[in-house]
């Protein structure tokens, strides 16, 4: 059997009922180690070649994990109704008090808790913003306006044209303008189509 220990937790707590896919696991852990003892196990293949198996398994090979698995929950019951958490204030019933506790305080009494909080806010969202300089430039994006947004994608628009040497016509840059005098194609590039 498998034996796992608690890690903060009580440890007198009992152990909890395992699946009948975890007692297969189990045995193919314990098959794998008598048949290579000192070879070590890369996990994830392991399981695949496990998961297949299991896959291919008749219903009468995995009715022998299933008993296993109902002995095991059968135990897991048995242990839990003997067991007795130890007394104390437990997480939610500290954090219910403490919830009334504030909902109790006056405006003046609250007021230097959230301007510490509003603090350490600002100072967690400049250390985000220095640790992520592309959402700042995210940010200076959706605050453009639409003028704005518009000459920023014409640049662009500029850059890609001076890049591949491909002139487009007007009504390919913009999709508005008819050559009117300000065409932005026009002014790239006198020569662009001709309609």
């Amino acid at each position: 059997m498998l034996s796992v220990t608690m890690g903060k937790g009580d440890l007198n707590k009992p152990r909890g009922k395992m699946s009948l896919y975890a007692f297969f696991m189990q045995t193919c852990r314990e098959e794998h180690k008598k048949k290579q003892p000192d070879s070590s196990v890369n996990f994830a293949e392991f399981s695949k070649k496990c998961l297949e198996r299991w896959k291919t398994m008749s219903a009468k090979e995995k009715s022998k994990f299933e008993d296993m698995a109902k002995s095991d929950k059968a135990r897991c019951d048995r242990e839990m109704k003997n067991y007795v958490p130890p007394k104390g204030d437990k997480k939610g019933k500290k954090k219910k008090k403490l919830g009334e506790m504030w909902s109790e305080q006056s405006a003046k009494e609250k007021q230097p808790y959230e301007q510490k909080a509003a603090k350490l806010k600002e100072k967690y969202e400049k250390n985000i913003a220095a640790y992520h300089p592309k959402a700042k430039v995210k940010q200076e994006r959706r605050a453009l306006t639409g003028q704005q947004a518009q000459r920023r994608r014409m640049n662009q628009m500029r850059k890609r044209m001076k890049m591949k040497n491909n002139w487009l016509s007007c009504n390919d840059v913009c999709g508005v303008c008819v050559h009117s005098g300000n065409c932005f194609a026009n002014n790239v590039n006198s020569s662009a189509a001709q309609y």
